[in-house]
């Protein structure tokens, strides 16, 4: 029984820092390209040529 209050313990431990780790990326920025995404599709990839020696 111990060992699964640990592992209860231990998974909200960790739930917890991607939970602070979601909100320190969002705070920061990370999340605040709106436009790329949008126009990205309209761009052709570029393709590399093979390099034939």
């Amino acid at each position: 029984m111990s060992v699964i209050v640990i592992l209860v313990f231990f998974s909200v431990l960790v739930a917890g820092g991607f939970l602070l780790a979601f909100m320190w990326a969002v705070r920061s920025g990370q999340y605040e390209d709106r436009y790329t995404p949008s126009v990205r599709i309209l761009f052709d990839d570029e393709v590399k040529e093979k390099d034939i020696t």
